[in-house]
C-alpha cells in the first residue's frame, strides 16, 4: 500500500504567529482515499554498528550511534515502508516528509532519478532521530541525497524554536533549500516553490555542493545573474495550474485578502508572504481543512454559487484523499520541556478535528496507535473515515451538527494546552504522557457521540421511509 504524499503544506515564520512559535504544517494525502495511519513515539536509543535498509529501494545507510526520542504517524502496513512522515524530536526539531513536487524534464535529461536511493519512506527515519536543528535536518537530508540518490520529487520541511527550512530536491542528487523569513508565511501545492537561492548567504541559503556549477555546465539558467531554483528546476504546466496553484491562491486569499488581482492558475505568485494580521494555529487549521469556501470553486457549494463545472475546476484542500495532518509547533512562550506540539488529525479534514499531543512523551493513546488495516471504529483513524462516508452524502443536512463538533473540539483542544501548561509537576514527561491520553480520550468522547447522532439523524433521511397507512 504504497503512499503519496500528493499534499498541501504551510510554513509560518515565529514573528508572522500571534504567540511567537514557529508552524511547518501539512496534509498527508493519498492517491486514494484509505491508507491507514497511525500516531507513534518511538524511544531514543543507543545503536552501535546500526543500519537502515529500505524494504521499497533497497539502500542501505548507516546509523548513528545515538538516535533520539521522536513521533511519527507512519502506516499502519509497513511491508513496503514505514512512510513515517511528520514529528517532533526530543530536542524539539519538527521535520515533515514529503511533498511532493516535480522536477522539470529538461533537469532530468542531466540528473535522472534513481531506483536504488533515498526516497520518501525512509526520510524521516533517516533524518528526525539524529538532528539538533531545523538546518541540521537539511543538511544531513542533503548529504543522503548526494550521497545515494533519490528516486522521487520532493520538499521537506524542518523547524526548531527560531527557525523554519525547506529543502527542495531537484533531479536525482541535486537539492536546494532556504530559511522561511520569520515574518513570512508559505504554501506548498505539489509544487517547486523556492525562488531566488543565494548559495553565498549560508545562514539562509543552502544547496548541493556542486549545484551552481551543475546549473552552469548544462545551461539550465534561463536568466543569467540570478538564481532562481523554481524556475531553474520545477515545473510551470497546465497540470500545476490547475492542480496545484489554485490552493496557493486561496492561501493568500486568507491570509492576504487585500490583495485583488491574483488569478487561482497564477504561475507568478511569490512564496512567501507576510500576513495581514498574526497567524495563530486556527488559521493554520481552517486553511488545511479548507475547500474554497466561500468562492465558486467549492465543492460543497457551501457558501457562493458556482456551476457545477467551477465546484471540479481545482484540486480541493481538504479531500477525501486526506489522510494524517500534522501541525508542528515549536512555542517560544513556554518552558523547552513543553514546548512542543503535535497537532494531529485523522481523515478527512473538513470534518475532523485537530488534537493538541504535546511530544515530550513516551507513549501515545491507544486508539492512537492500534489503527488497523481493515475498518474497525475504535481508532481514531477508521472512526474519522467512517464519519466522512456518513457526512459527505449529506453534508447539508448534517453541517450544522459537525461544525459545532468541530467548533467544540476547537475550543477544548485550547482549554487544555493552557491547563496542560499551567499545571505541569513532577516527572514532565510522564505527566505530558498522562495529559495527551486526557485530551484524546475526550476528543473520542465526543466524535462517538457526533457518530450516535448522525447515524440516527441519517436514518430518518431515507427515501423508503414510508408511514403507516400512507397512500392506501
Amino acid at each position: 500500500m504504497k503512499k503519496s504524499s500528493d499534499c498541501t503544506e504551510i510554513l509560518v515564520g515565529k514573528a508572522a504567529t500571534i504567540d511567537g512559535s514557529t508552524i511547518v504544517a501539512r496534509n498527508e494525502d493519498g492517491y486514494g482515499p484509505i491508507n491507514p495511519i497511525k500516531f507513534v513515539v518511538h524511544p531514543a536509543k543507543d545503536q552501535t554498528a546500526a543500519s537502515y535498509t529500505s524494504v521499497t529501494t533497497g539502500v542501505t545507510v548507516p546509523l548513528p550511534d545515538h538516535a533520539y526520542r521522536y513521533t511519527a504517524t507512519p502506516q499502519a502496513d509497513q511491508s513496503d515502508g514505514q512512510y513515517e512522515e511528520a514529528g517532533i524530536n526530543e530536542l524539539n526539531v519538527g521535520m515533515s516528509a514529503t511533498e511532493t513536487t516535480a522536477t522539470n524534464a529538461r533537469v532530468l535529461g542531466y540528473d535522472p532519478l534513481v531506483t536504488d536511493g533515498v526516497n520518501e519512506e525512509a526520510m524521516l527515519t533517516l533524518v528526525l532521530p539524529y538532528i539538533k536543528s531545523a538546518k541540521e535536518g537539511v543538511q544531513r537530508l542533503g548529504a543522503l541525497i548526494e550521497k545515494y540518490g533519490t528516486g522521487e520529487c520532493n520538499s521537506i520541511a524542518f523547524n526548531d524554536h527560531d527557525d523554519i527550512w525547506i529543502l527542495e530536491t531537484a533531479g536525482g542528487h541535486h537539492w536546494g533549500a532556504m530559511r522561511l523569513p520569520d515574518n513570512t508565511y508559505a504554501i506548498v501545492p505539489n509544487q517547486t516553490v523556492v525562488e531566488n537561492l543565494d548559495l553565498s548567504d549560508a545562514d539562509n541559503f543552502l544547496g548541493a555542493t556542486d549545484l551552481v556549477d551543475f546549473v552552469e555546465k548544462n545551461h539550465l539558467n534561463p536568466r543569467p545573474g540570478q538564481f532562481n531554483f523554481r524556475e531553474i528546476f520545477g515545473t510551470h504546466g497546465e497540470d500545476d495550474a490547475y492542480y496545484n496553484t489554485p490552493r496557493t491562491w486561496y492561501g493568500q486569499k486568507l491570509f492576504n485578502p487585500e490583495i485583488a488581482d491574483q488569478q487561482p492558475t497564477d504561475q507568478k505568485m511569490p512564496m512567501c508572504r507576510k500576513p495581514s494580521k498574526l497567524l495563530a494555529i486556527e488559521d493554520v487549521q481552517f486553511f488545511l481543512a479548507s475547500h474554497y469556501n466561500g468562492t465558486p470553486y467549492d465543492p460543497f457549494d457551501t457558501y457562493a454559487s458556482g456551476s457545477a463545472d467551477d465546484q471540479k475546476k481545482y484540486r480541493s484542500i481538504a479531500m477525501d484523499r486526506n489522510q494524517c495532518q500534522s501541525i508542528l509547533q515549536i512555542r517560544n512562550d513556554v518552558p523547552a520541556e513543553q514546548a512542543a506540539i503535535q497537532w494531529v488529525a485523522m481523515g478527512f479534514f473538513a470534518y475532523a478535528p485537530s488534537v493538541p499531543f504535546f511530544t515530550n512523551i513516551n507513549d501515545t493513546p491507544l486508539d492512537y496507535r492500534n489503527t488497523t488495516a481493515t475498518v474497525d471504529v475504535h481508532n481514531v483513524y477508521w472512526l474519522n473515515k467512517t464519519l466522512s462516508t456518513l457526512i459527505e452524502p449529506h453534508w447539508h443536512e448534517f453541517a450544522e451538527a459537525v461544525n459545532a463538533y468541530r467548533n467544540g473540539c476547537q475550543s477544548y483542544a485550547r482549554g487544555r494546552v493552557a491547563a496542560t501548561d499551567a499545571n505541569v509537576t513532577g516527572d514532565v514527561t510522564d505527566y505530558l504522557t498522562t495529559a495527551n491520553a486526557e485530551t484524546a480520550g475526550e476528543i473520542s468522547k465526543r466524535t462517538y457521540a457526533l457518530f450516535d447522532e448522525l447515524v440516527k439523524h441519517g436514518l430518518l433521511l431515507s427515501k423508503t421511509s414510508w408511514e403507516k397507512g400512507q397512500n392506501l
